[in-house]
This record gives structure tokens, sequence and C-alpha cells, in this order.
């Protein structure tokens, strides 16, 4: 089968499109045909060797996929041969940029039906990011203030509906390039970043404010400021810790996404509802990997990408 791999961490020329022996499956693993992966920035990371996950080399990229099922290994209960299945896999194992791949099946669930097979691999870690951020991290209910920073993007806008969904309000800042998404997704309120400083427009503070920008330490303490008595801080930025003011019982946490199918069965049930609308921006084919991660390694990929093999 063809795949997509490295054998050695380093920049995107150590990516080979390459033959490779076909997986099977052992005991709880199902087998995938994969239908597409989705390009994350853990990918470059990984790739490039500065994010600290271990992965076994060679390694196949792509841990958001989806497929059909095409073999099951032992003990496997609840899927069979055929099964659309959408799935967020162990980051340290081999992943989707391939024509196929192994999967624990306790990490699949039945795909949305309401969108193309390939494009539902966009959906796993980055709706599951903006959830467990919002709910799990942030324990945010009805009625309460959230502060997105950087909301323009998939997980920006995915938190978004999931919090207006939930009947908070939301706060979001946002580039003139992406307001009318911000808006579309739901947000009440809409702060252009490039024109007006954050600490200036909120105009009432928030139980939790929600950092999904690479913004810089000092602004990011600054913003604590907006955040009541007792609010919770949480921040996607895993490369820097998230601020807290212990004086005022304000919590911090950085959110490490972790697979959950539960969680993801709930968000290909509210694609499938109309109430979180799936974003694909872009759509490759495999042997175009290595040049989008090249792309990547230049600066931030806009939107979401899947690959296709």
């Amino acid at each position: 089968m063809k795949a997509v791999r490295f054998h050695e961490v380093g920049g995107p020329e150590v990516l080979q499109y390459e033959e490779i022996d076909q997986p099977t499956p052992g005991a709880g693993q199902v087998r995938l045909h994969v239908a597409a992966s989705a390009f994350n920035a853990a990918d470059n990371g990984m790739r490039a060797g500065f994010l600290p996950i271990p992965v076994v080399l060679p390694h196949v990229p792509g841990y958001d996929v989806s497929g059909t099922i095409d073999a099951i290994g032992e003990g496997v209960e609840g899927f069979a041969i055929g099964d659309a299945v959408i799935g967020f896999l162990p980051m340290t194992d081999d992943g989707g940029a391939a024509e196929y791949v192994l999967a624990p099946a306790d990490a699949l669930v039945a795909a949305p039906t309401s969108v193309p097979l390939a494009d539902a691999a966009a959906l796993p870690s980055v709706a599951l990011t903006a959830r467990q951020a919002l709910f799990d991290d942030g324990g945010l209910t009805a009625g309460q203030r959230v502060l997105i920073v950087g909301a323009g993007g998939v997980v920006g806008k995915y938190a978004i509906a999931l919090a207006t969904r939930a009947g908070s309000y939301v706060v979001a800042t946002a580039s003139p390039r992406s307001a009318d998404a911000v808006r579309a997704a739901g947000a009440d309120e809409i702060i252009d970043h490039t024109q007006t400083g954050v600490l200036d427009a909120v105009s009432e503070q928030v139980d939790l404010l929600l950092n999904l920008a690479p913004i810089e330490p000092d602004e990011f303490t600054a913003l604590v400021s907006l955040v009541r008595d007792g609010g919770v801080v949480v921040s996607t930025t895993a490369w820097m810790p998230a601020p807290d003011d212990a004086d005022r019982g304000v919590t911090s946490v950085v959110v490490f996404v972790q697979s959950d199918a539960e969680k993801l069965r709930e968000l290909v049930g509210l694609v499938d509802s109309g109430d979180l609308t799936l974003e694909v921006t872009r759509r490759i084919p495999l042997n175009d990997l290595p040049a989008l991660h090249a792309e990547a390694a230049e600066g931030r990929i806009a939107g979401k990408v899947i690959v296709i093999p």
C-alpha cells in the first residue's frame, strides 16, 4: 500500500511517499480503508521533532481519520466490515496518511451521514479540543460569559457553536478576514483585534477565557484581568503555561486533547443535526502531503486540510 512517513525527524523533506506492507489488525483493532486523514499542526511538530510525543520511526502521520472497516481483529464487537467510521487515533501510533491504517476499535465511532466520508476526517481532534476546553477544562455552563481569543480558526468556530448551543454568551476576537465566519458560528460580540485592544473592548468580565491564539505571554497575562473572581483560563498553546490569578481564585489549565469516543459520537450527532458545521478548506492527494508540511513550516495553515489517498 502507499503511505507517507518519515524515517527521521527534520524538515518537510524527511517525508517520503512510499510503498509499505499492509498492516494486519491485532486484538481490539480494526483496519480501515482510509477515505481521508486530516492535517493538524501537531503533525508538523512531531515530524520536526519539537513536539515531545514518542513515536516509533518510521512514522506515518495523520491521527484524524475517516474510512471503512475492511478487517476486524480478535475481540472487537459492535463493528462490521463495511462500516463507515471516524476516529482520533493514538498520536504515538501510525496514522492515516496511507491507504490503510490500524485503529483501536474503542477510538472509533460511526461517521456522520450528512457529509462525505472523506470530509468527516476533519472533525475529530479539533472538535474534541473545543468541547473539552469549554466544558471539561473550563466548566462552562448556561448563562455564563466566555471570551474566545483567536476565534477565527477551526477550533474557535467549533467552540463558538458549542458554547452558544449550551446557552453561554460568546465574545470572540477575530480579524476582518474571519469575522463573517465567526459571526455565522454564533458569536454574540466580535472584537477586531487588528483595530482594537481586547482589554479596552471587553466591557464586562467573563467566566471563562479561552485562548486559541499564539499571543505573547505578557499579553496573555494581562487578559486575566478580564476574568471574574473564581473564573477559569483555558489555553491550547501548549508551548507556554496559562496564567492565573491565585489572589482572586482564577485558575488556569492548558488543554491536551484526549481521544473520547462517547464525546466524539455526540459531536457527530451535532454535525448530522446541523448544530455544527463541518469545515474543510482544502482537499489534497496523499502524495502532496510533503508539500503541505513545507507550507506549514513557513507559517500557519489556514482552515482545515484533508489528505485523500
